[in-house]
């Protein structure tokens, strides 16, 4: 790996190419060493934009990646800093995000879900004997080295990795993302090097069945059940995996981290060294379509990610009985969310005597799909809002208020002028599911809406407007309903939402609507 050396600028030995997605205080570009012709990318971050405590972030980030040279690990190559900038020269991993690869296969088996962790498992054991621990192992950051058959898994994003010596266990911080995260830190005991091994459960369980072995969509709910490992093997997904591969997940996703098998034995379990022998060679088609569906909500294009932007703006949350919650920095309950969304959470309420290195977030991206290349924080331009972007974000707020009014007034056309023809939804009334298209929208305009109450009053509060590019646009807030019913009642209700809009021939449509809210008296579209 090339020393960075201080009087060494970025333009003498690399020319900058097209971008491959941009991040709160960064952007990710392809790039090419003059020297070589060699592909990279590069990570350039604003150092103006950054806090003390967040250059800290970026130089743990960088020394980290630095010690880290694995197959099955994204490699940083350079590191240079420059008086407004810090590059980061990583692998160009063009293979895009491994689930996406399974999905695209004509075959798929079980001995293929065990040469996938088998490779996640090597890049974990390699970060553990380096006292690196991962702390956001997930889909998103699982891709691959190209598009070629057969190529490298590698682990990308070390953005919350710490140092940990040893079997060190202390109180890190509250880091990483819903439904991968470990017992510990949610109950917010010492952890350590288990954090990873819970994690590649997790995924390992996806694998098999193409969905998580923790959901609900109720982010303390969900919570609840990693808690006490409040998994199962339903049947008849289940009825076709091996008892070894069971056997496997269950040491990993074992409650108590001191008993959780570690990399180094899982590399040893039967399903994975003697996989021709034990592992299944039967096709999972049924894997694959679920993992379709599981891969599809992961890929909201930019609305989940804005949602938990948007709900730590929101000064109070209600219990289902209406009642005021104030939330607790730190405790995971800042964020109300889809629980199978891809954001990432952490703590940043770490108090200075606690132990060195181990809470902060700088995501970093490897060429992935264009379009799923933002970083898991919310785009803040580096060059600062113009006019024309406040006007933009005037004209989504109008846009959604006029969606909304279509609602109240029950008017079916006017709504779907406004909306595209494969408006993609997650709501209550969908139980769990994306749902697309406007079929299971028409059956609240023919049924219930404006059939349940005599007067409607909408109010949008507290809107925040998320700008991707020109042309797409997320808007978060709260839609408080006041409503009459047919007795004569006032009644309120509240909910949380997030819509993803783009412009088509020069028209904002809705393409994805997010909600989460108390349980309704009738059902809000």
């Amino acid at each position: 790996m090339a020393a960075p050396a201080a009087c060494t600028r970025f333009s003498d030995n690399y020319d900058l190419k097209e971008e491959l997605g941009k991040g709160a205080f960064s952007v990710v570009r392809r790039c090419v060493q003059k020297s070589t012709g060699l592909e990279f990318a590069a990570k350039i971050i604003n150092t103006k934009k950054l806090s003390a405590r967040d250059f800290q972030k970026l130089e743990r980030e960088a020394r980290i990646c630095r010690k880290l040279q694995h197959p099955n690990i994204v490699r940083l190559h350079d590191s240079i800093q420059e008086e407004h900038f810090h590059y980061l020269v990583f692998d160009l991993v063009t293979g895009g995000e491994l689930f996406e690869d399974i999905v695209a296969r004509e075959f798929y088996s079980e001995a293929d879900a065990s040469h996938c962790i088998q490779q996640i498992l090597e890049s974990v054991h390699h970060c553990h004997s380096n006292g690196v621990v991962h702390r956001d192992l997930k889909p998103e950051n699982l891709l691959l080295a190209s598009k070629a058959k057969g190529a490298a898994v590698k682990l990308a994003d070390f953005g919350l990795a710490i140092e940990v010596p040893g079997d060190q266990q202390a109180w890190f911080g509250f880091a990483g993302t819903p439904g991968y995260l470990s017992p510990e830190v949610l109950k917010k005991e010492p952890y350590g090097k288990p954090v990873d091994i819970w994690a590649c459960g997790v995924i390992l369980y996806i694998l098999l069945v193409g969905y998580p072995p923790f959901w609900d969509e109720d982010q303390h709910r969900l919570y609840a059940q990693i808690k006490i490992g409040a998994y199962d093997y339903p049947s008849p997904e289940w009825d076709t995996v091996t008892a070894e591969a069971k056997s496997l997940i269950n040491e990993m996703l074992t409650v108590n981290p001191s008993k959780r098998i570690t990399a180094s034995e899982a590399l040893k379990h039967p399903w994975i060294c003697q996989r021709e022998r034990v592992a299944s060679m039967v096709h999972r088609q049924e894997t694959v379509d679920c993992l379709k569906k599981f891969n599809a909500r992961r890929k909201l294009k930019g609305a989940i990610l804005t949602t938990m932007l948007a709900t730590r703006n929101f000064s109070s949350k209600y219990d289902a009985h209406g009642r005021s919650i104030i939330t607790k920095k730190g405790d995971g309950s800042q964020v109300k969310e889809s629980t199978d969304s891809s954001t990432t959470l952490e703590d940043d309420d770490i108090k200075e005597d606690k132990v060195k290195g181990g809470v902060d977030r700088s995501s970093t991206v490897i060429a992935k799909d264009p379009e799923e290349d933002l970083e898991n924080s919310h785009y803040i331009p580096l060059t600062g809002e113009s006019d024309e972007a406040d006007a933009r974000k005037q004209e989504i707020i109008k846009m959604t208020e006029q969606l909304i009014e279509a609602i109240n007034t029950g008017e079916y056309e006017a709504y779907t002028k406004i909306c595209d023809p494969h408006l993609t939804a997650f709501e209550p009334e969908a139980l769990g599911n994306l749902v697309e298209g406007m079929d299971f929208h028409k059956f609240y305009f023919d049924n219930v809406l404006g059939k349940n109450c005599k007067a409607l009053n909408t109010t949008i509060l507290n809107p925040h407007v998320h700008l991707m590019g020109d042309e797409a646009a997320c808007i978060a807030y709260v839609r408080l309903t006041q409503y009459m019913d047919k007795q004569g009642q006032a009644h309120t209700h509240q909910s949380e939402e997030t819509r993803v809009w783009h412009k088509r021939d020069n028209k904002w449509q809705n393409v994805h609507f997010h909600r989460s809210s108390v349980t309704p008296p009738f059902a809000m579209k």
